[in-house]
């Protein structure tokens, strides 16, 4: 589950940096349509996968190393006080993520896909999605292997052809 939640937060992120360049052309964005894309980055599952990334950073954070046990308290303290901060940065990538939708898609058709996920069907989907994706990427690692020693057979044979040895 971690590693699906991470895998999924990863994912999440590199569309966040691949469309942010996007940012710039959505300031005329009525708030309407921003809302419609914040419900659903939200009711997709998508911004499930940001608590995967600051949920184990503040743990990290947290299960530091410390020798004396007052330290330890402050730590916990510190983290404690952090929690509110971290959500509020979380909201950001929310946010960013809701302009993004927003900018790729009318605010009706992010209507229509927010319905869809709001529907049982929907809910049923992004609680599957985190297994599946894990799933796919199995079927990808060993698809991978086996193309890659098919591609180096087929290789070898058509080399072999023309009087080449490949090792």
């Amino acid at each position: 589950m971690i590693r699906s939640a991470s895998r999924l937060a990863a994912t999440s992120v590199a569309l966040f940096l691949l469309a942010s360049p996007v940012f710039a052309q959505q300031a005329d964005l009525p708030a309407s349509h921003l809302a419609a894309g914040r419900e659903v980055a939200v009711s997709s599952g998508i911004t499930g996968a940001f608590d995967a990334l600051t949920g184990p950073l503040l743990t990290r954070l947290q299960r530091m190393s410390v020798t004396n046990p007052d330290i330890q308290k402050d730590l916990d303290a510190v983290v404690a006080g952090l929690r509110p901060e971290v959500e509020q940065k979380k909201q950001e990538l929310i946010d960013a993520s809701a302009r993004i939708l927003a900018s790729r898609m009318t605010e009706a058709e992010l209507k229509e896909v927010a319905a869809f996920y709001k529907s049982a069907v929907g809910q049923k989907y992004v609680q599957l999605q985190p297994a599946v994706l894990d799933d796919v990427v199995r079927q990808m690692d060993l698809w991978s292997q086996r193309t890659a020693e098919y591609i180096m057979t087929r290789a070898r044979e058509e080399m072999g052809k023309r009087g080449h040895g490949l090792n």
